[in-house]
């Protein structure tokens, strides 16, 4: 086995591992590091996704990285220019001769006595295993499965004339034009394909089990072109970030507060982009509260245009069975469908599927407590990166590759090599993710919890974590530092 030493592993080359590895440049320029990356390509999910009309959920304005500006004029920005953006700035920062491609993560040892840690990879290109040392193990692999999405158990699916696609693994020969096409699902991906597909579709049906909210935005920012005429992008971009920033924190407060005034006001919303007399409450009016899962955003409300243009409908049902050529409902309705496209949700995956173990020690990653979000009670020298579930991704993954530079100097000043998180004095431990989506409920059990109070307790504010992250205390209860030869064995006992 070949073997190579870093002071920094990060682990994924997608969004947030390009964008730990830019922030090492920029603040911690001493570091020597190593991106691994399980695939061939940079872009992470950008790079992975390629259905029709694939595209952000959130703002590009915050979903950018905060050092480069988001200078597309379209907010709600397409698939391949996100990967173009993440690309452009892996080049820009050099980032991109510093990361080694088909390496597949799959386990990380760590040892007290010399405070390393020993990362073994297998190469898919040449089926050898490589070994790699490093002081800082920094996992930027997102928190799915890149190899499977999910797919519940469909009944009569065997007997299915038709093609059955998950849009995880898009094929590039589906030609859908002129198809009738059913999407199983009605979280962000149905939402994304319905009005995708119905441009070129003969019709498309959205079939859910039960409603999602869906909120049309402006796929333009009316303030950034505003300004644009005035500030040059670097001026203009924190103004316009900070903007929405403030008005997403805005959005979810006023959910959890008052709850039933959002859902009034959702649907009123709804309602006027659909026909007249459609039925609002059974195919958009959600049983939970706004927020105890993602709202779904519509660009430009596109998903209403195309039910109102009567390219696309939406039915709530459940399935009895495939038939040969659809899916026929509990209600005994049946779908004729040449296409049927199963948007039904994600597997979970924490840290890429890697096995952790420290000092000999395995750790059970169900066991350990998150420390500020990013870290593991009793697993030193790690970071991970889980963005918000109510904001974008990148503004959580900004604060933690900012957390994590400002470790690496302060054990640098001190003469420290090791941080090890601590789990809390009490017994309290919720969930680590604060939604009540499929995808998450299914594996909540397997991931990290999180304690009752801070440090151990992960807040969804951003302006809050600014202050916490950027220009909080690096030294507080539930951190010890410490140095090279103290064994850590509390992993197991967190």
């Amino acid at each position: 086995m070949a073997s190579d030493h870093v002071d920094v592993i990060i682990v994924g080359a997608g969004l947030s591992g390009v964008g730990a590895a830019c922030h090492l440049r920029r603040s911690c320029p001493d570091k020597t590091y190593a991106l691994l990356e399980a695939r061939d390509a940079i872009g992470g999910t950008w790079d992975l996704f390629r259905y029709p009309g694939v595209r952000s959920d959130s703002d590009m304005f915050t979903l950018g990285y905060v050092f480069k500006p988001w200078t597309n004029p379209k907010a709600i920005a397409d698939g391949d220019s996100i990967r173009d953006y993440v690309r452009e700035t892996a080049r820009e920062y050099d980032v991109d001769r510093h990361i080694r491609f088909r390496h597949r993560v799959v386990s990380a040892d760590w040892d007290s006595a010399t405070a390393r840690w020993t990362v073994r990879a297998h190469r898919d290109d040449t089926a050898e295993t490589v070994e790699l040392t490093c002081g800082f193990l920094y996992v930027c692999a997102g928190y799915y499965r890149y190899d499977a999405g999910y797919i519940p158990p469909l009944p009569g699916v065997d007997r299915y004339a038709g093609r059955l696609v998950h849009p995880q693994h898009w094929p590039a020969d589906l030609d859908h034009t002129g198809k009738r096409v059913v999407v199983i699902g009605s979280g962000a991906t149905a939402v994304t394909l319905v009005p995708a597909m119905a441009e070129q579709a003969a019709h498309v049906t959205m079939l859910q089990r039960s409603p999602t909210y869906v909120l049309a935005l402006p796929s333009r920012d009316s303030l950034a072109d505003a300004l644009r005429r005035w500030l040059p992008a670097k001026a203009l971009y924190p103004v316009v970030r900070w903007k929405n920033v403030l008005l997403a924190t805005a959005n979810f407060q006023l959910s959890r507060r008052a709850p039933g005034l959002v859902k009034k006001l959702l649907r009123r919303a709804a309602s006027a982009r659909l026909p007249a007399g459609y039925d609002v409450d059974r195919h958009f009016s959600p049983r939970y509260d706004p927020w105890d899962q993602r709202l779904c955003i519509a660009p430009d409300g596109d998903l209403f245009a195309a039910v109102q243009s009567g390219r696309a409908s939406v039915v709530t049902d459940t399935i009895d069975t495939f038939t040969a050529h659809g899916i026929r409902l509990a209600s005994g309705e049946e779908l004729p469908a040449d296409v049927v496209v199963t948007a039904t949700g994600l597997n979970l995956l924490a840290l890429g599927g890697m096995t952790l173990r420290v000092d000999g020690a395995e750790v059970d990653l169900a066991r350990t407590v998150a420390y500020k979000g990013m870290m593991l009670s009793g697993v030193p020298n790690l970071a991970m990166t889980i963005g918000y579930t109510n904001a974008s991704w990148t503004l959580k993954a900004d604060l933690v590759a900012t957390y994590v530079c400002r470790l690496l100097r302060h054990l640098d000043r001190t003469g420290q090599q090791i941080v090890t998180p601590q789990p809390p004095p009490d017994d309290g431990r919720v969930p680590l993710i604060d939604l009540r989506s499929g995808y998450v409920l299914r594996s909540l059990d397997a991931l990290p919890k999180q304690g009752r109070s801070a440090p151990w307790r992960l807040y969804q504010n951003y302006p809050r974590d600014v202050l916490l992250m950027r220009h909080g205390r690096l030294t507080d209860e539930g951190v010890r530092f410490s140095r090279a030869g103290s064994p850590e064995r509390s992993a197991q006992r967190a």
